[in-house]
């Protein structure tokens, strides 16, 4: 399935799973057999866990936390992963790819609320402003990535100043504003309810 991991060639035919949609090897094109059960709820926590670059433990710790919350388990999960900093910066439009915008994060370019913050997992909070460094303004990368997110849709919980390369956190994400293709949460949390 095509997770959108790298940016806008993931737009282009240079795409791997446009190119190739299959496992590799000489019995890569063998009919696979159907997944069930464990196999199916395995394969959701790993497309969710790749699609916002985490490790296992890191996925895990998450999972933890969205358990003691109140709620449903999978909408905090979701609701959590979406606060992430690095994701916030994708949101906004201001990196192509949430890689790209982990990366932007950890150089030291981002600016919450006025302060540095170099911690791609730092969760934002209603009111917060994440800004570029004023010297990233003139970064084609940036450039390039601001003028891809011109044709995606925002997300309804930020506020995108997009000529000032700034976002503003109006609201907590809900688990109907995100719009990660296809994810199925529940499946996430019955495999860690085992």
């Amino acid at each position: 399935m095509k997770l959108f991991l790298k940016g806008l060639r993931c737009f282009t035919e240079k795409c791997a799973i446009e190119k190739r949609n299959f496992p590799p090897g000489q019995h890569g094109q063998a009919r696979r057999p159907k997944m069930v059960g464990y196999g199916v709820q395995l394969r959701e926590k790993q497309r969710m866990k790749r699609t916002y670059g985490l490790l296992e433990k890191q996925f895990r710790h998450y999972y933890a936390k969205a358990a003691r919350a109140q709620g449903p388990t999978g909408s905090n999960l979701m609701i959590m992963l979406e606060r992430r900093l690095d994701n916030v910066v994708y949101r906004a439009g201001l990196a192509s790819s949430r890689s790209q915008a982990r990366q932007l994060v950890t150089h030291g370019h981002v600016r919450v609320s006025g302060r540095k913050v170099n911690i791609p997992n730092y969760m934002v909070k209603i009111g917060d402003e994440v800004a570029m460094k004023e010297k990233m303004h003139q970064n084609a990368m940036v450039l390039e990535a601001r003028n891809l997110a011109q044709n995606q849709n925002a997300a309804p919980w930020l506020q995108i100043d997009r000529e000032n390369f700034k976002a503003r956190v109006n609201a907590m994400p809900r688990r109907e504003d995100v719009q990660t293709p296809a994810l199925n949460e529940q499946l996430i949390v019955e495999l860690y309810s085992k």
